[in-house]
């Protein structure tokens, strides 16, 4: 993996307990895990019509230096937007991370 191809910068983020609020009630949100440099290897959006209308899904997949314990239940902050990881597989031994997201809608 080449350091040159690296360009963007992806922050990987964790869903975790922040604190505790007024009332003793602990609350969770999403926390930075790790902020990395990735390479974007496909980037695609697909319109198609659902039950409820028009919609369209963002998938990108990034590649990016290994670091361990990525799972699905971290998403992916790029370029203010969120992308959940749908795969997370491993290139080489531990050489490096290839990254499938879909991008989160609210």
């Amino acid at each position: 993996m080449r350091a040159g191809k690296l360009d963007r910068q992806i922050t990987i983020e964790a869903y975790a307990t922040a604190g505790i609020d007024d009332y003793g009630t602990p609350t969770e949100s999403w926390t930075e895990f790790a902020t990395l440099r990735a390479q974007i290897i496909q980037a695609s959006t697909e319109e198609y019509l659902r039950a409820y209308g028009e919609a369209s899904d963002t998938a990108i997949i990034f590649r990016t230096r290994f670091v361990e314990g990525v799972t699905t239940e971290h998403r992916v902050t790029y370029e203010t937007r969120n992308f959940n990881i749908r795969e997370v597989k491993e290139i080489g031994r531990r050489k490096g991370l290839e990254i499938r997201c879909e991008e989160v809608r609210s």
